[in-house]
């Protein structure tokens, strides 16, 4: 019997980590699972076991020489200095050890999110461990060894004749499946990200439209900084409804980063836990008005891993799975178990505090400039 959606997790997926102070840390899965656990959301029949990806899956995305390097310095061969020109050694992406299996792992849950909804197991699927959108194929970048969602678009079109809408909402650009796809018009790319001026990779800028057959196949929504909830879903909204209309997919592939919210240490956006409660809505009745219910989601970018990352993604999980969306206090268990182990005051309600942010002063001209910047992201669309 088709399940309705499924929770792809393993605990091997914990050992993606760079070191004790590095700001992506995998602590986020562990508390989000909890919480979730505590609101009886997630039962132990819908989690399936993530496997990992072989070198042939990795060679969809990647080349031989850089995944050679990278199991190298996964058994302390290479030093930093040599593998920096791969990107690895970097103060972004450090070499940690078995790094190579630590990042297949979490290619790998992407895939068996793949198989789950293409063969009809499930209409919906997330891996929470995936979303490293940042990743090339011959160098790693931002915290991304390996790209699990630009392996994981090959390996539908490879594998299941699949033409793939990926929407990418990270605060970051999403330029490493962007430049993987820019010429391929099975596969179309959105973006909606924090402008480039100001926030890393500086890429995403509305005039990377794709090339070749694949114009028009990558869009970019490239947001001021200290954008709110309602500039950002007027975006989000329209963009995903217009582009699903024109680029008719079969299946939805989407990537979750949680840092576009206020507390976010890296970003400067000021959107609340209400654009997380929105997105996955609307991804999940866009999946099922044009793609027969196939969505895929992915995790990604999150780096106030106790007050934003457990909620954003608990939210993500419930909605994929038709699950009553809380509101209130977050379960005092919750809250008691991990409160001491918290570097801050956790949040103790599903909704953010008011007042969490004074007023934004230039509000009025960010949302005008937004809006700007949607109408000529979405020019090609409108005037076919």
């Amino acid at each position: 019997m088709k399940k309705h959606a499924v929770f792809i997790y393993s605990e091997d997926q914990l050992g993606y980590k760079f070191s004790d102070t590095h700001p992506f840390n995998q602590k986020r899965l562990i508390l989000t699972i909890d919480l979730l656990r505590e609101m009886d959301a997630l039962p132990e029949d819908l989690i399936v076991p993530a496997r990992t990806a072989t070198d042939e899956e990795l060679l969809l995305a990647h080349d031989q020489r850089y995944i050679d390097i990278v199991k190298k310095a996964s058994r302390g061969e290479i030093t930093p200095e040599a593998g920096e020109g791969y990107g690895i050694g970097t103060e972004d992406t450090p070499i940690f050890e078995n790094m190579h299996e630590a990042s297949a792992r979490l290619v790998g849950g992407t895939l068996t999110a793949v198989d789950q909804v293409m063969e009809g197991k499930a209409e919906h699927a997330l891996n929470l461990g995936g979303g490293l959108h940042h990743g090339f194929r011959g160098k790693a970048s931002g915290f991304c060894i390996y790209n699990d969602s630009s392996v994981a678009i090959h390996y539908l079109k490879e594998k299941y004749g699949a033409r793939v809408l990926y929407i990418d909402t990270d605060a970051h650009h999403g330029d490493g499946v962007q430049w993987c796809f820019y010429d391929d018009p099975e596969v179309c790319t959105v973006s909606i990200h924090e402008t480039g001026r100001y926030l890393f990779p500086g890429t995403g800028n509305i005039n990377e439209r794709g090339s070749g057959q694949g114009y028009g196949t990558s869009f970019n929504f490239p947001i001021d900084a200290f954008t709110e909830d309602e500039s950002f879903l007027d975006i989000y909204r329209t963009a995903m409804r217009e582009i699903v209309e024109h680029f008719k997919p079969d299946v939805i592939l989407s990537q979750n980063g949680a840092d576009a919210h206020y507390l976010d240490p890296l970003t400067h956006l000021s959107s609340t836990m209400e654009i997380y409660r929105e997105i996955p809505k609307i991804a999940h009745e866009l999946a099922h008005e044009f793609c027969d219910g196939k969505w895929i989601a992915v995790g990604g970018g999150g780096y106030d891993i106790w007050r934003v990352v457990p909620r954003a993604w608990s939210l993500l999980w419930m909605e994929m799975n038709s699950h009553p969306l809380p509101h209130g206090k977050l379960p005092e268990a919750w809250l008691k178990r991990w409160q001491p182990e918290s570097p801050v005051p956790l949040i103790e309600t599903w909704e953010d505090p008011e007042n969490m942010y004074k007023p934004i002063p230039r509000k009025e001209e960010i949302t005008e400039k937004n809006q700007q910047m949607l109408d000529k992201a979405l020019y090609m669309i409108r005037n076919q």
